[in-house]
């Protein structure tokens, strides 16, 4: 559905202006579908986010910089969401032995486990990309990347 119509207006000041909109809207779309989507698994789109950069470096621990660094979502509060993701056992936290003052985290046997059957799961069909090919997939996160610069 054309922004226009999503948001019910019919003009804009320029292409950008109706970009900047179409491109606000459309993240928020995608968010509301994978929230939807984590909602049976009982994750938060943070807390999958920090999942996910766990099981990219297992077996080997991250920091909190380090997922600070790699977040999605720079204004996450990294400290607390690994918290919560301790209360529900799909993370572990220990102080690093080279250096008392950092802590290494871990994913669980559990966050691997959960991350496996959300995987089957949430889908790209699941999250509204099948509507592009994968060459326009390819297009698109082109444009994204050269519009970040």
């Amino acid at each position: 559905m054309k922004i226009e119509d999503e948001i019910q207006q019919r003009t804009f000041q320029s292409e950008y202006h109706k970009l900047h909109i179409n491109l606000v809207f459309t993240a928020n779309w995608l968010q509301f579908r994978q929230s939807v989507a984590f909602k049976e698994f009982g994750l938060t789109l943070p807390q999958f986010n920090v999942l996910r950069i766990l099981r990219g470096q297992h077996p080997k621990p991250a920091t909190v910089n380090l997922l600070i660094e790699r977040m999605l979502d720079k204004t996450s509060n990294a400290s607390r969401i690994v918290d919560k993701l301790e209360a529900k056992a799909l993370v572990t936290r220990t102080v690093c032995p080279s250096n008392r003052r950092a802590v290494d985290i871990l994913i669980t046997e559990a966050g691997l486990a959960l991350l496996q059957r959300m995987d089957a799961v949430v889908s790209d069909a699941t999250l509204g990309l099948q509507n592009l090919t994968e060459q326009e997939a390819a297009q698109l996160n082109a444009l994204l990347d050269k519009l970040r610069g």
